[in-house]
């Protein structure tokens, strides 16, 4: 399971024609389909069924005090170094340092239900490839990226995906929860001043 932010169409087509000269270039990484393409905020690995509703609970005022965000995909680079890449990526710009904020409470709430969580920095990022060890690489390939810059987009929600590997690979939605709406005013407590 991972929880994920998900580009709208318009930014998906938009890296997707981006990448399309990249696609069949000689040391190429192995391309994730488009419509796989989310911004992980946390990976969460198998999640036993007994802990998905706490960690549902858990997750609901995580999102909620978020603020509205804008995103954009741009740019790109790797993982791994130059001659061994592992990870081609697209960038992301605008409120990442919400995004971020997010993240990391979104990693609170899974400890706080008893999940593993890894304890390194959330990069944000958007993972269009992996190279397999073994195979021709080109580890420049991604940098071609660079100066793409695809639509911007309010962030909406925050999604749960079950993964399910193997030859069909697909991804299933558990829950979502949206983010506070930028339109909408904020609620006042009862009793509170004007």
């Amino acid at each position: 399971m991972f929880l994920a932010v998900d580009p709208p169409p318009a930014a998906v087509a938009a890296l997707d024609a981006a990448l399309a000269p990249l696609r069949g270039a000689p040391g190429a990484p192995r391309w994730t389909p488009p419509e796989r393409w989310h911004l992980t905020l946390l990976f969460l690995g198998d999640v036993p069924a007994p802990d998905v509703g706490p960690l549902c609970a858990a997750v609901a005022p995580a999102v909620a005090a978020d603020p509205p965000m804008t995103l954009q995909l741009a740019g790109g680079g790797r993982f791994g170094s130059r001659r061994r890449p592992a990870v081609c990526w697209a960038g992301v710009t605008g409120d990442v340092d919400e995004l971020t904020a997010l993240a990391g409470r979104l990693a609170g709430a899974a400890r706080t239900v008893g999940l593993s969580v890894e304890d390194r920095p959330f990069r944000a990022h958007l993972t269009l490839g992996r190279w397999r060890a073994g195979q021709p690489a080109d580890g420049d390939l991604c940098d071609r990226l660079a100066g793409t810059a695809g639509p911007t987009w309010p962030v909406s929600e925050v999604v749960l995906w079950r993964s399910h590997l193997g030859p069909a690979p697909r991804y299933d939605r558990v829950s979502a929860w949206p983010l506070k709406d930028p339109l909408l005013p904020t609620p006042r407590k009862l009793g509170a001043g004007p």
